[in-house]
């Protein structure tokens, strides 16, 4: 399987090609998690046009000032350019952008991050070159990161040099659900919640399976044994995105344990709370742990009733199996613990699923309702696991969602029950539907001709690409 697969991005391209086609300079910041596709979306769109990929490096800043040249000069023909002596990054561009002038030239500068740390004055010299040259020429400067922290409060924030300088930004996130039988295209849909149950929509990861193996298989060789390429991937991510990384994790131990309220993330890492509400606030923020409230929940309601949840399911699948059996998995018991994990796994995989229904464009596209609000619902033991609301036009569609066969009497119970559940949650005078997301239904079409909106399975495998 090609390691530099290319799938969906077509709203990333379009940003990319609508900048291209601005006729003028462009300062553009692209971002996200490693591992999501950055750099292989940057390539694919600058191939077929006048370009420099550059990728600093760890090494000293006056030595990726030097490979940065030396590209410069290949893209320009020129061996004098680079011959020439420069001290900084500013006056290398200026020379630079005097020579290409008016032509189209895309600079992309790959974990921009690292010249930051290697010379932190990199960021003003930058903002000198844009404002009195780069600026007036047709360079197209992308500066890419993989540090979301870095990205974020070095460049995209108000006191950055760069503030204001930006002509736009795009946080690159996961491949949407529906492409990932793209990756894994022997998977049945089942397979597919399962291996974005481990893996999300990441595409480096995705890249670790076959699907001529199987699910199980896959498990155990990438993920659970010593040695593979996700067996660390969590650690490694969490030691080069953040300081004082022993914290983060005893927090995110806390909740992949079951511990989703503020009070008792606090009591199971016995650290103060101003810190934990820190550090939530930093995982949230990257994207690892989210925040939810009750859908209907008041402003007032929002500050007390919040609940924490792991967002990205490769972390919540690693710090659920991978860390709490690290002893047998450095022992080489990958097998053992995977069969041992078994019966969890289907409880986890339906705390994935649920949580794959409630994404918008998932929602979207399997039920074709329209919401101007989506989350879940819960009060005094009650929960509800999908509540979508039109507020414009007073509809609600209340929806259960079981990772399991019913048969057609059990989901007309669970559809009865979800009614009775619906009229504790008040909107009164609402046009209200109410419907059903499993595995698989039974009858689902005698149900769907009582009124009740019923999905499986089949109706996801309609939808994958």
């Amino acid at each position: 399987m090609s390691r530099q697969k290319f799938v969906d991005r077509e709203r990333e391209l379009e940003f990319l090609e609508r900048r291209y086609s601005s006729g003028k300079a462009e300062l553009l910041v692209i971002y996200g998690r490693r591992r999501i596709g950055k750099t292989e979306l940057l390539l694919r769109f600058a191939r077929d046009k006048p370009h420099v990929y550059f990728l600093a490096t760890e090494r000293p800043y006056a030595e990726n000032l030097k490979d940065l040249q030396r590209l410069l000069a290949e893209f320009l023909g020129d061996e004098l350019f680079g011959r020439v002596q420069f001290k900084n990054i500013d006056e290398l561009l200026t020379v630079f952008a005097d020579r290409i002038g008016k032509k189209r030239v895309v600079l992309i500068i790959d974990e921009f991050p690292l010249l930051i740390e290697r010379y932190r004055p990199v960021l003003s010299l930058l903002q000198k070159a844009w404002d009195l040259k780069l600026s007036e020429t047709g360079i197209m400067l992308v500066l890419c990161g993989s540090s979301v922290s870095a990205m974020e409060t070095e460049i995209l924030a108000y006191k950055s040099p760069l503030y204001g300088r930006r002509t736009g930004q795009w946080r690159v996130t996961e491949i949407p659900f529906f492409h990932i039988g793209e990756f894994l295209p022997d998977y049945s849909t089942e397979e597919l919640v399962k291996a974005y149950g481990v893996l999300g929509g990441i595409p480096a990861y995705l890249l670790q399976f076959d699907s001529k193996k199987t699910f199980d298989e896959n498990v155990v060789k990438n993920v659970l044994s010593k040695g593979a390429f996700l067996y660390e991937e969590a650690e490694i991510l969490l030691r080069e995105e953040l300081r004082e990384p022993a914290n983060y994790f005893a927090i995110l131990e806390a909740i992949a344990s079951g511990r989703s309220r503020f009070g008792e993330i606090v009591n199971a890492t016995g650290l103060d709370k101003s810190l934990v509400s820190k550090y939530l606030s930093v995982l949230q923020r990257l994207e690892v742990v989210k925040r939810e409230v009750p859908v209907t929940a008041t402003s007032k309601e929002t500050t007390k009733r919040g609940l924490y949840s792991i967002a990205d399911n490769y972390f919540a699948f690693w710090f659920r199996y991978v860390l709490p059996n690290k002893s047998y998995l450095e022992a080489g018991l990958a097998e053992e613990v995977w069969e041992r994990s078994r019966e969890d796994f289907n409880a986890y995989t339906g705390w994935v699923f649920e949580n794959l229904v409630r994404r918008p464009e998932v929602f979207f596209e399997i039920t074709g309702f329209r919401f101007t609000k989506l989350g879940r619902w819960w009060r005094k033991g009650e929960e509800i696991d999908v509540v979508a609301l039109n507020e414009r036009e007073r509809k609600a569609l209340f929806v259960e969602v079981k990772w399991k066969e019913l048969s057609e009497r059990e989901a007309r119970g669970v559809l009865k029950d979800l009614e009775r559940k619906s009229e504790l949650v008040g909107l009164d005078g609402w046009e209200k539907r109410y419907g059903l997301v499993a595995k698989k239904v039974e009858g689902k079409d005698e149900l769907r001709e009582e009124d009740w909106l019923v999905w499986d399975l089949e109706d996801f495998t309609h939808q994958l690409l």
